[in-house]
C-alpha cells in the first residue's frame, strides 16, 4: 500500500497550495506569518515534505480567499 503522503491526492493538494499562494501574489514568509508558522514549516508542505490536517487546510483557505474544494481533487 502507497504511504498517504506520496499520494496523487496529496500531490495535487500541495500544488493547488502553491498555485493560490503565488495567484495571490504572496510570499512564503508572508503566509507563514499570517499563519503564525515559519517559513519552512510553510517550505516543507510546499514541496511534499510535511502533511496538514483539515484545520490547516481550513486555514490556507482563508489566507487565500479559496474554498476548500479548490484543494480536493
Amino acid at each position: 500500500m502507497e504511504k498517504t503522503i506520496f499520494t496523487k491526492a496529496h500531490k495535487y493538494l500541495v500544488k493547488q497550495l502553491v498555485t493560490a499562494r503565488r495567484k495571490t501574489g504572496l510570499r512564503q514568509d508572508e503566509v507563514a506569518k499570517k499563519l503564525g508558522r515559519t517559513q519552512s514549516y510553510l517550505s516543507k508542505i510546499e514541496s511534499g515534505e510535511r502533511r496538514i490536517d483539515v484545520v490547516q487546510l481550513k486555514e490556507f483557505a482563508a489566507v487565500y480567499k479559496k474554498k476548500l474544494d479548490f484543494f480536493i481533487k
